[in-house]
């Protein structure tokens, strides 16, 4: 095997990287370094998997997806057996500020991806979808099964459009194609951005906390390792068609195409204020409070329904949250030398 990771510096590329080498797999990492947050983080984590045993299976290069010639240079000389395309333009909040940047990164880049798998016959394309693409449901906990037509941010939006993209490459092409809607991910090498490292760097510098909509959110947080565990097993486990399904009563989660889509999430929500407080426990501090209004485009609850990874290929999230939490906290420390 050959496998391109795209966004290999990010947090959930940099694991799935060093996961791929743990089995002596050839790996091809791809990301552009953008200064969406700290690049010195990013380098730091590429730094990171040249320090793993297997690291002379691993070659890194500096490229951005949306580069249409760059990426049919990539896929036409390395002829990639499997992809994992983790690259995007990430965040919720932040799309409502830039929206181009989704459309370059999470549609013209994902194209790019679909078109170098076609052309140069990959065995398999998973890629990273997110359970932001059940929007405005509230029926839980979500199914792969449920609509998922009412998206309340353009990021949102822009992962459901990379479902359906695949499906037509899954469709006219034969490409096997699988998308995973993950689920709240948190770890060791996370990014600042999301809210357990706000939490832990604020709470750690004695400095106060945002919580949105009055810490009334539930979140279905994962542990990294849980996540990468089920991206590479889904990777490994070419998506198929299913004989079963029916035109007459589509099914969405599957198709009469080599498509699949997968939740994969813990499958246990916490309420904001109980992570907040294992955050707390971890680091001996206790946090000052900014209770605030819900913030456009957010979600008040996700719960994810993970059976159908667990019945196709045979993985389900197993960390705990205490767990988790220490080990994310652990790193921190380390890492800022706190």
């Amino acid at each position: 095997m050959k496998i391109l990771v795209t966004g290999a510096s990010g947090f959930i590329g940099s694991h799935t990287v060093r996961k791929l080498l743990d089995d002596a797999i050839e790996v091809v990492g791809i990301d552009n370094n953008n200064d969406y947050y700290d690049v010195s983080l990013k380098e730091s984590r590429i730094e990171w998997i040249n320090e793993h045993p297997n690291a002379d299976n691993f070659s890194f290069m500096k490229m951005d997806i949306a580069d249409k010639s760059a990426m049919e240079t990539l896929f036409k000389e390395h002829q990639f057996t499997h992809v994992i395309h983790l690259a995007a333009q990430a965040g919720v909040r932040y799309s409502i500020e830039n929206p181009h940047a989704y459309i370059d990164s999470n549609i013209i880049g994902f194209m790019n991806i679909l078109e170098g798998c076609r052309h140069n016959k990959a065995k398999h394309l998973c890629y990273a979808s997110s359970s932001s693409v059940y929007g405005a449901n509230e029926k839980m906990p979500f199914s792969i099964d449920d609509n998922v037509d009412h998206p309340v941010s353009l990021y949102a939006a822009s992962k459901k459009a990379n479902e359906l993209m695949a499906h037509t490459y899954s469709n006219l092409y034969d490409l096997p194609t699988t998308g995973l809607r993950f689920f709240t991910v948190y770890g060791p090498w996370g990014r600042p951005d999301m809210a357990p490292f706000k939490f832990t760097k604020s709470i750690s510098e004695g400095k106060p906390i945002d919580v949105y909509n009055y810490g009334n959110h539930r979140r279905d947080f994962t542990y990294i390792d849980d996540i990468v565990e089920g991206v590479v097993q889904s990777t490994l486990h070419i998506a198929k068609a299913n004989p079963d399904w029916d035109g007459k009563a589509p099914k969405p989660s599957s198709s009469k195409a080599p498509w699949r889509v997968y939740n994969i999430g813990a499958q246990t929500p916490v309420h904001l204020l109980t992570f907040i407080e294992t955050i707390e426990k971890a680091l001996g501090k206790t946090a000052e409070k900014n209770m605030l209004p819900m913030q456009p485009g957010d979600v008040e609850a996700t719960y994810a329904d993970v059976e159908a990874l667990v019945n196709d290929v045979g993985y389900r999230p197993s960390t705990d949250l205490d767990e988790g939490i220490s080990k994310f906290v652990d790193w921190y420390k380390s890492y800022y030398g706190r």
